[in-house]
């Protein structure tokens, strides 16, 4: 008996240690995107936060391709050991398995869900120069012209691809879709005038829509956006069934320590909830939300639901 009760406290008095150790070296942040979008400017936000809470460098790796799925296949390669983690966004955890047929993870089996981080509706935006100024007018101008017009997107199964599918399929109509590799060089595009129309996230565009580079002609949240108090809804314009946000949350390698994810969870909501950090998001449209891990499964098994049946309609395969 008195050798089970020292096997135990050993047992936990390592466990207490490993807790107070983590992190005690460098921490990868994988961001499965390139620089400059939405997602890394989530990640970018927290890492000098957990950086100051824990002492350790918190290292942006940004590993871009495949609508993400370079990035989560490297997550869920690494030791599930707290030290490489990801920030991602609605293609990587609810979107990818159903448009890409050799898939190199499972979003819900390789990956150990911390929390959803923020979101934000998108907004479907035009080069100023665009024809349509309005909802009304895009619909009638995709409907005189089919398959003429060009949604640019940051990536076949991204929530601005998926956006667009399901604005079609609620409107009876079509375009073309045009995938870059990542927001930033979707929105470069957009401003040269070499793509018509996209669904970005609020926070991509929100500067490019006040300095008049951008057109904004709807949100695609429930409620109209603080920030662009003047543009309506996708409801509000005709468009009923479409509302959409986009998010970014965190995960590890699946089996990740309780100890350790723990502490991690902790960190990163502290991050999310700062009050620089969260007046910074919001000022370009990010919602904090920084839920638990559990709520975080729930929402992702409701969103792969959701968008398999959009992609199911639209019969959506990677391009």
């Amino acid at each position: 008996m008195k050798r089970l009760f020292a096997g135990l406290a050993l047992g936990l008095g390592l466990a207490s240690q490993t807790f107070a150790a983590y992190p005690d070296k460098p921490v990868t942040i994988i961001v499965p995107f390139p620089p400059g979008g939405s997602t890394d400017m989530v990640a970018r936000a927290i890492a000098p936060r957990l950086q100051q809470q824990f002492g350790q460098p918190f290292v942006i790796d940004n590993r871009a391709g495949a609508t993400g799925a370079i990035g989560a296949t490297a997550v869920k390669n690494a030791a599930p050991d707290g030290y490489t983690f990801m920030v991602a966004s609605i293609g990587v955890y609810a979107i990818n398995p159903f448009i890409q047929k050799k898939l190199q993870y499972d979003p819900v089996k390789d990956l150990d869900p911390i929390t959803v981080a923020v979101r934000a509706p998108n907004v479907l935006v035009t080069n100023p120069n665009f024809a349509a100024k309005s909802v009304p007018e895009l619909i009638a101008l995709l409907k005189k012209n089919p398959d003429k017009i060009t949604f640019a997107s940051s990536g076949a199964g991204s929530s601005d691809h998926l956006t667009a599918a399901l604005f079609w399929q609620k409107t009876g109509t079509n375009g073309i879709h045009v995938p870059y590799k990542g927001g930033a060089p979707a929105i470069t595009d957009l401003l040269a005038g070499h793509a018509d129309v996209s669904f970005q996230n609020i926070n991509a565009v929100i500067s490019h829509i006040k300095a008049g580079k951008l057109k904004a002609l709807a949100v695609t949240g429930e409620k109209r956006s603080p920030l662009l108090p003047d543009v309506p809804t996708l409801g509000e314009a005709g468009v009923q069934g479409a509302d959409v946000f986009s998010w970014q949350a965190v995960a590890g390698p699946r089996g990740l320590p309780a100890d350790v994810k723990k502490k991690l969870h902790e960190g990163i909501v502290a991050a999310l909830n700062d009050p620089e950090n969260r007046k910074r998001m919001e000022d370009v449209g990010f919602e904090i939300v920084a839920g638990t891990p559990e709520q975080m499964a729930q929402f992702q098994a409701q969103e792969l639901e959701r968008w398999r049946q959009v992609i199911q309609v639209g019969k959506i395969e990677l391009e």
